[in-house]
């Protein structure tokens, strides 16, 4: 397997969010690496409307561009970081509607999570994505970065300016996945005949 594609999910899409400077701080933490090709999935830009398709997702019987489109980007990762706020102690709808919006693409595919809010720090939101990610047949990562009052990292540019645990939560989150996804990816290949 030639290096594992991690994609980075944003999943506000709030106006004003620090989701974006989040991902893109965990970007840069997962490119220094060196073991990812790394791309960043804005779901504020892939705009998926709310679940529209006539089928199953299971069935993979798309009749949407903006379904079909979805379907390939997820399909060609390796691994996935979900980048989450907490909206009332849980994650929020635009995140589910994507996640709920294919089946066998997130199958068998290491899942991590870097949440962030106020004293929570988004793992209520984390808890509730475990139980969602387990039931796409995905591998949710014991490691995680947390983080609390998250606009206090952030600088007058928009950018998340990290703490020691918030790095070395990434990088043991990050060699986890690495672990992981070359794993995984057998259990992919189609079945012999």
């Amino acid at each position: 397997m030639s290096r594992p594609i991690l994609q980075i999910i944003v999943a506000s899409t709030r106006p004003g969010r620090v989701g974006l400077p989040v991902a893109e701080w965990f970007r840069d933490r997962a490119v220094a690496q060196g073991v990812f090709d790394v791309e960043v999935v804005d779901l504020a830009e892939v705009d998926l409307p709310f679940m529209n398709e006539p089928h199953h997702p299971r069935l993979r019987q798309y009749v949407h561009q903006h379904t079909k489109e979805w379907s390939a980007t997820v399909e060609r990762a390796d691994a996935f970081v979900l980048v989450t706020p907490e909206y009332n102690h849980s994650f929020n709808a635009v995140l589910k509607n994507a996640l709920d919006y294919l089946h066998g693409e997130w199958q068998y595919k290491p899942v991590g999570f870097v949440s962030y809010g106020g004293v929570s720090a988004g793992t209520r939101a984390v808890q509730m994505l475990k139980q969602i990610v387990s039931g796409l047949k995905m591998l949710p990562v014991v490691e995680a970065v947390a983080i609390p009052f998250v606009r206090e990292f952030v600088d007058e540019e928009g950018r998340v300016r990290p703490n020691d645990v918030m790095n070395q939560s990434a990088d043991a989150m990050l060699a986890e996945i690495a672990r992981l996804a070359p794993a995984f990816h057998s259990l992919r290949a189609p079945s012999a005949p």
